[in-house]
């Protein structure tokens, strides 16, 4: 008999593999953000929404703006710390 609780092993794959979205729960404030900012027209906000022909690719300013919306309402005002909770939390993967 096993004294202690013993989860799946990290490295373990799973049939059917799970999306970062069954992570984050129904009534997460990111999804509300993800509505709002699909429904934006954002090149009439005056944002540029079409890339450059040279150079590195950018990030949509869709993504970017969920980004700084959720640093708001999460009060996360730096940008390296918005950096790192892009690394670590699924909320915002």
């Amino acid at each position: 008999m096993k004294r202690f609780i013993e989860g799946e092993h990290r490295q373990q794959a799973t049939l059917f593999p799970e999306s970062l979205d069954e992570f984050v729960a129904e009534d997460n404030p990111v999804r509300v953000v993800d509505v709002f900012v699909d429904e934006l027209s954002l090149s009439g906000l005056g944002f540029k929404t079409t890339a450059e022909a040279t150079g590195r690719p950018g990030y949509h300013p869709a993504t970017l703006l969920k980004l700084f919306i959720y640093g708001y309402l999460n009060r996360v005002q730096s940008s390296r710390r918005l950096e790192r909770e892009a690394q670590r939390n699924v909320e915002l993967m």
